[in-house]
This record gives structure tokens, sequence and C-alpha cells, in this order.
């Protein structure tokens, strides 16, 4: 090291300077840390170890929890910047917020930056969020019970999309349209309920293994309502869904799932990718998390 009077070359193991006996100021040690895997020493900011490529670092930081007041108490670290999700428990109170550091994140039970180790619901890598370009991206890893996001519009359904709605989980399938009927060899035509008019669609009630329980066809023009207490399709044995939970509406072509209301909101699987929107709720295993800030 130099000598910060007189700039001559010292040993970094001497106290004074032999020149001008000036007191060295002792070199601050950088501080590490070593590998649980494999005992190999990493730096402050390494993420993965450089030798076996165990997890070392974290890219998410914990930056309050809430005491029994309903206070937010914020850390040291509250100032930093990057998108903000919040863990709700199961009165929708903020119980923690997580911020993105370096704007994405992986959440699972297994080696993930969000870690829900009790969570049997979860798969060990069940969803990544990622900040690109202003807008925060959702995108399931192939989970086994798949990512949902809380809608908060109409949102159109496409074949295979998953719905939940309290707690049933619906699939909406398209059936296309029927081809004319024939008449039978002596000009006989069958008789058969004239309404409603061709079925279309199908929702189908699914069960945990993902067998068919039940199902409700769909047909141009008609709309349908389900809930607990009152609409086309009755789940009364179903304490988390609302009298009135949801609506799918049939608008031309199209059908599209409405949230009337319900306490519990209706929510869709993401397929690839999906936009997330500040205030925004997903449920990813057993766990709602909400936007807090982009």
């Amino acid at each position: 090291m130099n000598c910060p009077r007189c700039a001559r070359q010292v040993d970094g193991s001497l106290p004074y300077c032999g020149a001008c006996g000036t007191r060295m100021a002792p070199t601050p040690a950088v501080a590490q840390a070593a590998c649980a895997g494999c005992g190999t020493d990493y730096e402050p900011g390494d993420l993965f170890c450089a030798r076996c490529g165990n997890r070392v670092g974290s890219r998410v930081s914990v930056e309050g929890t809430i005491e029994p007041t309903g206070t937010l108490l914020f850390t040291a670290r509250g100032v930093s910047m990057g998108p903000k999700l919040a863990l709700l428990d199961d009165q929708g109170e903020i119980a923690t917020v997580f911020t993105l550091e370096r704007g994405e994140a992986v959440i699972g039970r297994g080696d993930a930056d969000i870690r829900f180790g009790d969570d049997s619901f979860m798969s060990p890598l069940h969803a990544r969020v990622e900040m690109r370009e202003g807008t925060l991206w959702l995108r399931d890893l192939g989970s086994r019970n798949l990512s949902w996001v809380f809608i908060d519009e109409p949102t159109r359904l496409a074949d295979g999309d998953m719905m939940l709605i309290g707690s049933q989980v619906l699939r909406f399938r398209r059936l296309g349209f029927p081809g004319p009927y024939s008449s039978d060899a002596d000009a006989t035509r069958r008789m058969g309920s004239l309404t409603p008019s061709a079925d279309v669609a199908v929702l189908e009630q699914l069960r945990p293994d993902g067998s068919v329980r039940d199902m409700l066809h769909l047909s141009p023009g008609r709309s349908i309502v389900a809930g607990r207490e009152s609409g086309d399709w009755l789940f009364s044995y179903d304490q988390t869904m609302s009298g009135r939970h949801a609506e799918v509406r049939s608008e031309d072509s199209e059908f599209f799932v409405h949230d009337v209301g319900s306490r519990n909101g209706v929510a869709v699987a993401v397929r690839g990718e999906k936009t997330l929107k500040a205030g925004q709720r997903v449920l990813l295993g057993d766990q709602i998390l909400r936007v807090e800030s982009m």
C-alpha cells in the first residue's frame, strides 16, 4: 500500500511508514462467507457458489412484517427499489413484504428466492416473476397446481382455460358447432330439445385427480351464473363461494368470465406468462400474494 502522506510504498504488515513515520490504516477485510455445500468462500452479492453452483445469495429482501396493531414495520432496507410483493394472511392483511432487488425472483417450496418450505401445494420451483421494460410478468414453471391470477375485469376464455371459483376448479372447453342432422332412411326427422341452441362449449368441474365430476354446457347467446345460493350452477356445499359468485357471459362467438362482486374473487390459471398490475393478487400453492408496487 502507499503512504497517504508521502506516497511511498509501504509493507502492509507494518504499522508506520518507514520514510515519514505516518501511521498506516489497516486494510479493511472483505467480508466473506462459506458455501454450505462445498465450503468455498464467496463474496457479498454472489447468488451462486462459483465452485458447486449452490445458491448462496438472495435476489429478494424481506422488507417488513405485520404486528397485531396492523402497522407495517419496515427494516433499514425499506428504501430499496424494485417491485414489491405482499404476502396476505387469512384475513387479507399484509403479513410480509418482499422486494425484488434485482427485478426478478423464483417462488417455490425448494431452492427459490421466495421460499415457502411448508406449503405442500406449492411445487419446488413454482413460478417466476420478472420486471421487463416497466412491466411485471408472471410465468408458471410447470407447477403441479398451476399459478392463478385473480381477474379485475371481464376475461375472455380460450379452449382449455382453468378457472378458480370459490374452491371449485372449472375448465372451459370448446366443442365447435355441430353439423346438420340427417334424416333417417325413411325421411323421418328425429325429435329433440330445440332450446337452447347448439352447445358450442362446456364448463367441467374437476376433481383433484383431474377427472371430471360434473359439467354445464354453453350455447351462443346463453350466459350462466355460478354461486352458492343463486344462479344456473349451484355449489351449496362450497363455503368459500359467494351467493352469486361469477358469470360466464356469451358475447357473439366468445365467452367471458366476470366476477359479480364475490368476496374471494375469480382466478384464471396462467398459460405461458401473464402481465401483472399493481394491486393484483395471485395464488401460488396455498399462498396469496399481491403486487404492492412496480
